[in-house]
């Protein structure tokens, strides 16, 4: 690889990591042809990104990012794929799914809208991250809660003033 083509895969890594939310780094070195498609297939079918990358290119473009990676580029030795999604648990639900029948992926680490998880000990702890779209949707339900309560304690008040008012001041 000449050291123009070297820089354009640095621009273009760091590129992606500056459009990238979520990046976890794992070890999938060991996993023969078949459980490397089937893993493929895997982050596929959940929207999750899949290459692997020469950890010193990694490292140059981390280095290269406005992004604090912190300790993340400390764990590029060995074999080293990038995940990339939208959604901050996806390639921890791939990784875990996948570790029922293998003992590989390992997590490296990962960064998720600027936090920093390292060891493959976090693997459960990342998994029950919530996503944007779940956190809006138990806001919302909290948030209508009362509101129903209200509605619903008003009407079976009967509708007269004095059983309104009584419910009001009960809630």
């Amino acid at each position: 690889m000449t050291r123009e083509e070297k820089a354009t895969v640095i621009q273009d890594l760091t590129a992606t990591l500056g459009d990238s939310s979520t990046i976890y780094l794992a070890d999938i070195s060991g996993l023969n042809a078949s459980d490397t498609s089937n893993l493929r297939r895997a982050c596929f079918k959940a929207n999750v990104t899949l290459s692997v990358v020469k950890n010193t290119l990694l490292a140059k473009a981390m280095e290269a990012s406005d992004k604090d990676f912190g300790e993340l580029p400390e764990l590029l030795k060995g074999n080293t794929s990038i995940m990339l999604s939208e959604v901050a648990n996806a390639p921890a639900k791939v990784i875990e799914n996948f570790r029922k029948k293998s003992a590989k992926p390992v997590l490296k680490g990962a960064y998720i809208e600027e936090a920093i998880y390292v060891g493959d000990d976090k693997i459960e702890t990342l998994s029950n991250i919530k996503s944007k779209e779940e956190m809006v949707g138990e806001i919302i339900g909290l948030l209508q809660s009362p509101a129903k309560n209200v509605v619903s304690a008003l009407k079976s008040s009967g509708g007269k003033l004095a059983g309104i008012l009584k419910t009001l001041s009960e809630k």
